[in-house]
Order: structure tokens, then C-alpha cells, then sequence
């Protein structure tokens, strides 16, 4: 870098010149490069558009100008990281510990303390410390089980043979609950210019409108996604019955000889590994349709990395963004009209069974079911068998 050993005005001319050539920007580009001044730069264009070469301008001498804040105030550095890092660590009697540790209120912080900083000048010196703004970031899963990642292989084994089988593996689960209604949706998209769609100022839920639930069923082998929109609470019996529709609608059809149907599934919500309701639902299921319903749940805390968050759930949030969901049928076509380069295809169904919350599934119906535990984690892995139908007649 050539600027220090340039003076005053070499350098002022140096960053003008930078800035010209880059033009649209090329202020804030040169500025941040070299430390220059936006207005320093500013001067330095007016010398260089007006022609003149005037040798022998006035420079000052070196040291010569305002102090920096730093200087003029040797602790201000020092004193701005102690607040920072106190607020961060959780301190107390640090003030910003219980407040937005923005750069107005490090500002407040500082000038109580007796620092004369503006906060434009804060801005400047956290950055000079390597912080910036940044948002929450969603890593932590919750408790790590020491079988988490055994578990992952556990199910990629169990869907890579059902596949090499020719035996359909699905992966479902509920799609985070929807407002009905013209209500603000997430996203951007183009528009006339000063014309944005309108949508209410307050999302309360219109009763008779109420919210839509829609629960998703993935075909890995097929890249399919199927979701039922249900209009009441998300239960197991909702869950199942979204299965249903999927292997009557399209699943038998995809895989006529199947035996076996692999589900993988969340260990939480309506189809959570505890869910007596979820069971029994599955045990009428196998009865109907003499699949034998084998069953894998991710370990808990690791929703995120189930197949259908990320390949069906996903691309309808993209498909659907910034339009109100103003309607049932609404919902329903924005969610059929899914489609990605790799040929993802998805179906949607429209719900409106009433399922009852609160069902309760006693001892004596859970000793009917006919599951089997596997050898591995038995209560995250099981299958349910079709029951043998009773001989009336005998």
C-alpha cells in the first residue's frame, strides 16, 4: 500500500482517483479500503474533475489535524470492550446485560461512564474490534443422545434396503401450522413498483376461517411429496389418516407388490415415538391394507434433518412466499403447483375431518397391537404386523 508514504494531500488524491474508477459506489468502496474519509474523498474529486494542478497546494504537517477519539481518550478502547464482553458473558451489573446491546445504547453506556463518543463513532470502534450485527443462529439441538448418530445410520441402512427392495420408504411429518386468511406471508416477489398486495395489519385468527395444518408424506424412492390440509388439531389420528390417504391415492399404485411400508419419522408431535394413539392408529392401518409398518424415529432434538424438511417442506415455503394464504383451496394449489429441477412432484388433499384431541388409549388396546421392537433401540425402532382376522365361525 502506497499511503503512507504519501502526504495529506497525495493521499486525499490517491483514494478520489480509486473511487472514480470504480465508479456507482466507489465512494464507500475507496473509503473502507484505505481509511479515507467519504468527505476527504469528496474534496479530493472536486480537485481532480477541475483540471487544475495546483503544485504547492497548502498540506499540513505531519501530525498535524484532529485527534483520534483514541487519543484523546486512551481508555475509551479498553473501557468499550469491558462493556461489551460483560454484556455478552452475562454480567450482572453490567447495564447492557438487560437491554438491546445496540450501538445507541453502547453509546448511552459509554457517555454515562464519561466518554464523549457519538454513536456513529461507537460504530467505527466495534467494527475496529471485529464485531458486527449479527442475528440468533439455530445450531443447538437440544441434548445430545450418545446414540444420536448410530440412529442415523440405523435409518439410512433401513430405508437403503427397503429402496434396494423395491419396498416403499416414507418420511413425514407436520408442517408448521397456517393462519387462513389474508394475512402477511414471508417473502418477497415482484410486483408493480408502489403497488404491494395488500394484507391485514394484525394477524389474529379469523375463527371460521381458523388454521390450516398440513401434514406431508415424502416418497424417497419417487421424489413425491403428498400433504393433506386438515382443518382441526394435529393429532395421531390425523397423522395416520394422512398416510392412509397417501398409500390409497398414490402409494399402492407405486409399489403394487410392497409388503413392507419403512416410515421414518420426528420423535415428537403426532407422531412421536411415545404416542399410544400413534400406534394403534398404525395397527388399523396394517390390519387395512396387510402392510407390515416398520417404523424409525430420528432422535430427538434432530427434527431439522429429517428428509421432508429439506426436500418437499421447504420448496412449498418457497413456492408459496409473500402470498396470502387466503383461502383452503388457496393453500392447496400453491402446494400442488410445487415444483423443483429434480423433479420433485407433490399432491395436496383437503381435510376437513374434525379429529378429537384427548383421545386416551388404555393397557388393554395397547396389548392388542402387534409390535415388535428391533434388536436396536427398540423404543425409537419397531414394526407393526397386520393382526391374523379371527375365525367367527369356528
Amino acid at each position: 500500500m502506497a499511503l503512507p508514504f504519501l502526504d495529506e494531500r497525495g493521499r486525499r488524491l490517491f483514494a478520489a482517483n480509486e473511487a472514480m474508477a470504480l465508479g456507482h459506489g466507489g465512494v464507500q468502496a475507496a473509503s473502507t479500503a484505505t481509511g479515507v474519509a467519504r468527505s476527504t474523498i469528496g474534496r479530493g474529486l472536486k480537485e481532480l474533475r477541475s483540471g487544475r494542478n495546483e503544485i504547492g497546494a497548502y498540506t499540513r504537517r505531519p501530525g498535524a489535524g484532529r485527534k483520534r477519539a483514541t487519543e484523546l481518550m486512551p481508555q475509551l478502547l479498553p473501557t468499550l470492550q469491558k462493556v461489551i464482553d460483560g454484556a455478552i458473558r452475562g454480567d450482572p451489573e453490567t447495564p447492557l446485560r438487560w437491554v438491546s446491546r445496540s450501538q445507541r445504547n453502547i453509546a448511552s453506556e459509554l457517555q454515562r461512564r464519561g466518554f464523549a463518543v457519538s454513536q456513529k463513532l461507537v460504530g467505527q470502534l466495534v467494527k475496529q474490534l471485529g464485531y458486527s450485527m449479527r442475528a440468533n443462529a439455530k445450531t443447538r439441538e437440544g441434548t445430545h443422545h450418545p446414540d444420536r448418530d448410530a440412529q442415523f445410520q440405523y435409518i439410512n441402512a433401513q430405508v437403503s434396503a427397503a429402496l434396494a427392495a423395491r419396498e416403499p420408504a416414507i418420511s413425514v411429518d407436520t408442517k408448521k401450522k397456517e393462519l387462513v386468511g389474508d394475512f402477511k406471508n414471508g417473502g418477497r416477489e415482484l410486483r408493480p413498483r408502489y403497488d404491494p398486495e395488500p394484507v391485514a395489519v394484525h394477524d389474529f385468527e379469523i375463527p371460521e376461517n381458523g388454521k390450516a395444518a398440513p401434514y406431508g408424506v415424502y416418497d424417497i424412492a419417487n421424489n413425491e411429496g403428498w400433504v393433506n390440509v386438515g382443518i382441526g388439531p394435529d393429532t395421531a389420528a390425523f397423522a395416520v389418516a394422512s398416510i392412509r390417504r397417501w398409500w390409497f391415492g398414490l402409494g399402492c399404485k407405486r409399489f403394487r407388490k410392497a409388503r413392507r411400508l419403512l416410515i421414518t419419522a420426528d420423535a415428537g408431535g403426532s407422531n412421536g415415538v411415545r404416542l399410544r394413539l400413534w400406534k394403534l392408529e398404525l395397527q388399523r392401518f396394517a390390519d387395512e391394507t396387510g402392510l407390515a409398518i416398520a417404523v424409525t424415529h430420528h432422535p430427538p432434538g434432530t427434527s431439522k434433518w429429517n428428509r421432508i424438511e429439506h426436500q418437499l417442506f421447504s420448496f412449498i415455503s418457497q413456492n408459496w412466499r409473500a402470498k396470502p394464504l387466503v383461502s383452503y383451496q388457496v393453500i392447496i394449489s400453491l402446494i400442488a403447483a410445487t415444483k423443483t429441477d429434480t423433479g420433485l412432484v407433490v399432491h395436496a388433499s383437503f381435510d376437513d375431518h374434525p379429529y378429537e384431541k384427548g383421545l386416551k388409549v388404555s393397557d388393554q388396546e395397547m396389548r392388542t397391537i402387534d409390535l415388535s421392537p428391533h434388536p436396536f433401540h427398540g423404543d425409537w425402532n419397531y414394526t407393526i404386523s397386520p393382526r391374523k382376522k379371527r375365525n367367527d365361525s369356528a
